[in-house]
Formats: C-alpha cells, structure tokens, sequence
C-alpha cells in the first residue's frame, strides 16, 4: 500500500481524508509544514505528497519546493480552495506540481487523482533505476577501459576516489557518487594523449610548448566524452574545471573563478594535487605543508578542511596491506594488487594498486598466452573473493484476506465528499 502525506492546517479535513482514504492508501497528515518535512525527514518514502496553498508558516509552492529538493521521487499535489493563472504557473515552475486540486472535492475525483499518482511515482522509481543502472554500466565500461589503456592512470584514479570520498564525508556531504564517478573518470581524456608523451610526462621529462597544451587539454577531453552520457552531465563539468585555481587562473581559461567552481571540481582539485605530492615521494604533512605555499589555488575552507581530515596524526584508511604471492591461475576478481604486473619483456600491463575485475584478469590471461607474464603476482592477503554464507532456509507466508466487508467497501469512498 503506497503511503500519502497530506499536509494541511485545517485538522478537521485531514480527519476526513483519514477516514475516506484509509482502505486504500497509508495516509498519513501533518497540520503544518514544519511536521510535513519533519515527516519527510523520518524516513517514510512517500510515494505522494499533497499540500494545501494557503498555510500560516509557509505557502504550499514554498513547502513543496522543500518536498522536490528532499524528496525528489516523491509525486506533488496542490489542494487548495482557488488557483488563479498566476498561482499556478509558479507552482508548476517552482516545484513541479504533478496536478491541482480544488476544494471541496469529490471523493471518487481525489481517489483517482491519488491513483494516478502513484502510477507516476512508480513510473518514475522504475525509470530512475533503469537509468542508473545503464549509467553504472556505462561508468563500469568506461574504467575498465581506462584501465587496459592506461593502467597507472587507472590506480591512480582508484585512490583519487577513495580520498575525495573521506574529504566529502568529512566536510559533510552525504551524496558522493556523482564526486566517485568523477575521481574514477578524472584521468578518461588521457586517452587522447599518445603514448610517448604520457611516459615523458609520467616521468617529469621536459615538454615542448605543443606537448603542454596537449595535456592542458585533458580535462576537456574527458569532459567530451563523458557529457553525452544521460545523467552524468554534470560529472562532464565537473572533469573540465578539476585542474581550475581557485583565482580563476588555470585551465579552461574562462571567467569562472571561487564558489562558482563546481564544488565537486574543487574537492578534486585539492586531492589530485595532494595524491600527486605524495605519489612522488613526498610525505603527507609535507605535501600538505606545499599545498599551502600555493595562494589562489585551492579553495581555502576546503584546504583547511583537507588538512584536518588528511593529517598524519588522523588514523588514514588502510591503503595497502600485508603482500602474498600469488600465480595466474590463482588470481581472482576482487584481489587488489600491491605490485605492477609486466610482461616477461617488461610491458606494464596492470599497475599496483588496481583492484582485479573480470576484464583485467582477462587481459593477464591474454597476455600469460602470447608473451607471458612475470610471476608469483603480489596481492594484498584480505583481498580477494570472500566465501560465501550459507543461505538459510526461505520461510514463504501467505497472508490469510478478510472477507471483503471486513476491508470496508469502495462503495462508500463515493458517499463522502471531501470539503473544507
């Protein structure tokens, strides 16, 4: 049974829409706004929320404004005595109001509009999961890919995940995902950069003006070929400005410069620099230490923040742990590798740090056939495939219906029309 918040001051139509609705939805009524969002806010997932315009805390388009940012899959209702012109374009632009309801209204009128509703909130659940699950494949596509074409680039990026996942948690940011996706994606433009050129610069080697520009351009080039994926438009803008100062210098050359920053962009700004640092040798209070010798880089609360969730004195997440030598036939998804793996000639073909799927361990099967690979692989002992538990046994029940006047008759939904 989908569950409905109906949020109106009038406590004596509230009960009525609780005896009306009862038998067919899980009502549940608040008398003002304020014990509407405390409602949101204790976890029901409503499937609909229905508000009256005219409230003495705060208008309907305004409260249903708070519904939209907190519960976006939840269907809006407006219930209000009159609608001008006025009124209702700014609810439908304001807040997305799914339809408007007049009162008083029939019963027969509110129950169909509420099934139509719900019908939308489930239209939209199924298309959110399909879409998030055809972008997670895509995201997983796009790795794996990075992986086999730049394996260094690709452990990096792992780590460069798993840190500005901790600064986002740190500074308070619930939602990472889109900042994962993005770490993950960071270094995806690399795949336009030959592969002289990668090496140089992976080894500091002096560039000309032309090879410079080239890799200036990264950014942008992961930036084209995220956007054009559906829901991960602002992940593209987010892998143009990763490498923006917060004083606007840097590229893209463009006016955009502070808070205007993706804030997503700037959290990776920050990290990508510090792992950097560190991944050439340098320890982390003193990399920490240089980050800070560098004015109208970095966002300066984020740094401060960066340096209180990185400091050496805060216990860091176990990045590597104890070696185990491994062969090939005995490599499994899900180990995570402490040492580069190379060809017998001495090819990298996967680097320390990333963690084995099933298309990398097909790529060392690959080359094991053509040109072997160097053994025993070193991956981390607690890595690995875990055993699986034994299911316990499935206990089906079948819940035994009332007769159907003891569930109340439909009938009566019509015999009741609801007023204010």
């Amino acid at each position: 049974m989908k569950r409905i918040l109906f949020v109106d001051d009038d406590d004596k139509l509230l009960a009525a829409l609780q005896r009306v609705l009862r038998h067919e939805f899980a009502i549940d009524t608040a008398v003002n706004p304020e014990l509407g969002l405390s409602a949101l806010d204790s976890g029901h997932p409503y499937a609909v929320v229905v508000a009256d315009m005219t409230m003495p805390q705060m208008s309907g388009i305004e409260f249903l404004s708070r519904v939209r940012r907190r519960a976006p899959d939840a269907v809006r209702i407006m219930f209000t005595g009159s609608v001008d012109q006025g009124t209702a374009i700014e609810a439908v632009n304001g807040c997305g109001v799914f339809r408007f309801l007049t009162k008083p209204c029939p019963t027969e009128l509110l129950v169909s509009r509420l099934r139509d509703a719900v019908r939308q909130h489930e239209l939209q659940v199924s298309e959110r999961e399909l879409m998030e699950k055809t972008v997670h494949g895509c995201v997983t596509m796009l790795t794996e890919l990075l992986g086999l074409t730049e394996p260094k680039a690709y452990g990096l990026a792992q780590r460069l995940r798993d840190r500005a996942r901790q600064l986002a948690q740190f500074i308070g940011l619930n939602h990472t995902w889109e900042l994962e996706v993005a770490a993950l994606l960071s270094p995806i433009g690399n795949v336009t950069v030959p592969p002289e050129l990668a090496l140089k610069a992976r080894a500091n080697l002096p560039l000309a003006p032309t090879e410079q520009l080239m890799l200036q351009q990264v950014p942008r080039a992961g930036s084209q070929l995220v956007k054009n994926i559906p829901r991960l438009e602002s992940v593209a803008t987010t892998l143009l400005y990763q490498a923006k100062h917060f004083d606007g210098t840097g590229f893209p050359d463009d006016d955009l410069a502070g808070l205007r920053i993706p804030l997503h962009a700037r959290i990776l700004k920050i990290v990508g620099d510090l792992l950097h640092l560190e991944q050439r040798g340098m320890k982390r209070n003193i990399a920490l230490d240089q980050l800070r010798q560098r004015p109208g880089w970095y966002d300066p609360e984020l740094l401060t923040a960066a340096c209180r969730c990185f400091h050496v004195d805060v216990p860091q997440p176990k990045e590597a742990g104890h070696p185990v030598p491994v062969t090939l036939d005995k490599l499994a998804v899900g180990h995570l590798l402490l040492a580069d793996v190379e060809t017998r000639s001495g090819l990298l073909i996967v680097a320390a740090g990333n963690t084995i799927t099933e298309t990398l361990l097909q790529r060392l099967q690959n080359f094991a056939s053509m040109a072997g690979i160097k053994e025993p692989l070193f991956v981390d002992q607690a890595s690995g495939p875990q055993p699986e538990e034994p299911e316990e046994p499935v206990t089906i029940s079948i819940p035994v219906l009332a007769p159907k006047e003891a569930r109340g008759s439909p009938i009566g939904l019509a015999q009741d029309p609801v007023r204010n």
